[in-house]
Parts: C-alpha cells; sequence; structure tokens
C-alpha cells in the first residue's frame, strides 16, 4: 500500500501538468479570417532604410495602401467566440486571448476584441476572460492612435475592477516615434493630435506616454495558475521548485519581435529586458523631443544610451525587431526554441510583429511551428494595411 502511495504522488503533478497545458492550448487557439499574400514591406530598423520617403508616399500621390491587392480565401468565415466554455467539474481553467498589431484601426481593433469575447458591442470588458495581452504596435499607419491607446487603458481598470488582467508591451513602433522616427506616420494622423508638439508631448510626458511608462512592458512572463506566481513573476533557475516540479515552465512569454536564442540579456526573465525597457524610455521621454524623421535626419539613441540599451532596440537579436521565429527555416529555429523555452521558464512564446499570410485554419486553430512552442499572433487588426485581416 505505501508503494501504491508513492507512485500515485508522482503521477497527479504530471496528469495536473497535462490537464492544465492541454487546456490552455484549447483555449488560445482563436481565428484566423482569411489567408493573404504579403504585400506591405516589413518596418526595418533606419540604420537600414535608405530610401524611404516621408508618410510613405509614393510617387502618383497615393498612399501604398492604396495600390495593394489581395487575393480571397476561399475559407468560410469564422464564428464569434462564445463566452460559454465547457469546464471539466473541479479543473481550473485561464482563458487568454493574445492580439498583435493593431496599427491605428479602432473599427477593426473592436471587431477582432468583439469576436474574440473580450468586449462587448458598445467596446467594455466582458468578463468572459481571464487575460487580455496585446503585443504592441498599436501606432502608425493608421489614425486612430489616439482612441486605441485610451480604449486600452479604459480596459485596464474595467478588467482589474472585476478580476482580470490587460497585458500590455511596447512594440517596435511605438519605441520608433518616441525615438522620433515617424516614417510610418500620416499627416491625418498627426491632426488628431493637432500638431507635431502637441504629438511629442502626449507621447513623452502626456497621457500616453505615462500610461506607457506605467503600464508597459516589453515582454512578460504569464504563469498558467496563479499559485505559480503573478504576472511577471521572474523564472528561477535556481530554485527546487523550478528544477523539480514539473509545474516549473507551466507559463508563456508573450513579446513583440521575438525572444532570439542569441540575445544576451533574456535572464532573468522577464525582469532583466524589462528593466533595459524602463531605462531607455525614461531617458527618451525625458530628452527635448528632437524634430522628426523625415525629413529630418534620424535622431537615434540618447548619447548616455548604454550598450545593453542599444542592444534591445538597435541589436538584431533584441527582442523588438527579431524576426528569427517567423522566417528562420523550420529546422534550425526547431534545434533553438527548447533552449530559450528553458531559461525563460516557459513552455510557449507569443508573439507580433511579422505577418504571415499563409497560415491555414486547422480545426480552428492557429498553425502554429515547433510543435505547438512557438505562436504568432499575427495580424492583430489594420484593415488600413491588409484589408480583411482581422485575426487575434
Amino acid at each position: 500500500m505505501p508503494r501504491f502511495f508513492i507512485i500515485l504522488s508522482g503521477l497527479i503533478p504530471l496528469f495536473a501538468t497535462i490537464l492544465v497545458l492541454r487546456h490552455f492550448d484549447l483555449q488560445t487557439g482563436l481565428i484566423e479570417v482569411s489567408s493573404l499574400p504579403l504585400s506591405w514591406p516589413f518596418a526595418i530598423q533606419p540604420e537600414l532604410e535608405r530610401t524611404q520617403h516621408v508618410y510613405d508616399v509614393v510617387e502618383d500621390g497615393r498612399s501604398p495602401l492604396d495600390a495593394i491587392t489581395f487575393t480571397d480565401d476561399d475559407d468560410p468565415p469564422p464564428s464569434p467566440v462564445s463566452a460559454e466554455e465547457s469546464t471539466v467539474p473541479g479543473q481550473f481553467t485561464r482563458r487568454i486571448v493574445a492580439v498583435g498589431d493593431l496599427h491605428g484601426d479602432s473599427p477593426n481593433a473592436h471587431t477582432v476584441l468583439q469576436m474574440a469575447g473580450v468586449v462587448d458591442a458598445s467596446g467594455d470588458w466582458t468578463g468572459a476572460v481571464d487575460v487580455f495581452v496585446q503585443t504592441g504596435d498599436i501606432i502608425d499607419r493608421g489614425d486612430d492612435t489616439i482612441k486605441l491607446f485610451l480604449w486600452m487603458d479604459r480596459l485596464r481598470d474595467q478588467a482589474h475592477a472585476v478580476g482580470g488582467e490587460v497585458m500590455s508591451h511596447l512594440g517596435n513602433h511605438e519605441w520608433m516615434n518616441v525615438i522620433g522616427d515617424w516614417r510610418y506616420v500620416y499627416p491625418s494622423e498627426i491632426a488628431t493630435f493637432g500638431s507635431v508638439a502637441a504629438r511629442q508631448k502626449m507621447l513623452s510626458t502626456g497621457r500616453i506616454g505615462k500610461s506607457w511608462s506605467a503600464n508597459y512592458t516589453t515582454t512578460s512572463r504569464l504563469p498558467l495558475h496563479p499559485a505559480l506566481g503573478a504576472p511577471n513573476t521572474d523564472f528561477d533557475p535556481t530554485s527546487t521548485f523550478s528544477r523539480t516540479s514539473p509545474l516549473s515552465h507551466a507559463a508563456i512569454s508573450f513579446v513583440h519581435g521575438g525572444l532570439a536564442p542569441n540575445y544576451p540579456d533574456l535572464t532573468p526573465f522577464p525582469s532583466r529586458i524589462n528593466e533595459l525597457g524602463q531605462a531607455l524610455l525614461r531617458k527618451l521621454q525625458r530628452r527635448t523631443p528632437p524634430p522628426p524623421h523625415p525629413p529630418h535626419p534620424y535622431p537615434g539613441l540618447p548619447a548616455d544610451a548604454t550598450d545593453a540599451e542599444k542592444g534591445l532596440y538597435d541589436g538584431s537579436s533584441g527582442p523588438l525587431w527579431y524576426r528569427g521565429w517567423a522566417l528562420e527555416p523550420e529546422d534550425k529555429a526547431c534545434s533553438a526554441v527548447d533552449d530559450v523555452l528553458q531559461r525563460t521558464g516557459t513552455r510557449r512564446m507569443v508573439m507580433g510583429h511579422t505577418p504571415d499570410f499563409h497560415m491555414r485554419r486547422e480545426n480552428h486553430h492557429y498553425r502554429h511551428r515547433y510543435f505547438a512552442r512557438v505562436w504568432r499572433r499575427v495580424v492583430g487588426a489594420f484593415n488600413h494595411v491588409y484589408p480583411n485581416t482581422a485575426s487575434g
């Protein structure tokens, strides 16, 4: 009999892990509307850009947005996510919704979040999800910057009031704008602020800038059960729990670009990356805003930025611009992903940044790479750039 209880005590945590992760897999496979050819250039770092015209206006006077052609997929339209979820009695569930790049498109963003059950028809928090994650790039390429950031603040307050959580991230486009790199800003969007100077103030010391400083991180780590720690609890690989428990890595990481295997400031995760982000953001917001580029020269990072802060933004392996998990060959990426997951104390990475319009729905889930270890949630919602691509 004692031997039976010893065996049973070892099996219970194992089965608990399987149930938690299995439920998470079912709850996070959201919706893809269509499959489209890639018709829009990726944003690129300023030192690599030599020919970008101000505001992306082409010679015939039209924005590239007006010149894009698309082909529709034959897939049927998705069904809205129901707030009613079937659960196993006694089983802990946590419904997590992650949405990628919004890029200034408030109507499409509302469509996506309502489709996912995050908000109702009025745009208010439904309480049907436990955690809503937005992986950055709310700004640029559209006119609804102010509306979207104020809406995110409202949802954050509404969620906290009923025990929910909104986790927000700064994408490379937020960083570009606070640096003074306005290559993807349209004159019509500037007009919503009133002037260039008013826009600069809003993003530095104004309401949006203050919210970035208080509520936004560069990356995050979300344990799948509250008993495993609060959101953004650091993973400690030296602890007895991390070395012995089958639940030590029962968490998900979220980031805009990606967590590269060769990024030197990956650990301790996520605090090291977020501390660098906070330090660099303070320096950028406290300096006198430089004249925006273009037409003025690219201003670059502050002169007192450390090498680590420069690597966070400018480095090819930094979490804001990295595209390796999306673009590297499958075999190369698969061989590297487990090491990153091990070091960050996670089972999955979720990111935005790099569009993939060749995804196909499989059993109403996104196709994901490397046996469900890497998830790309792109495009979030920006109808200005990719019409009819709302997804979460």
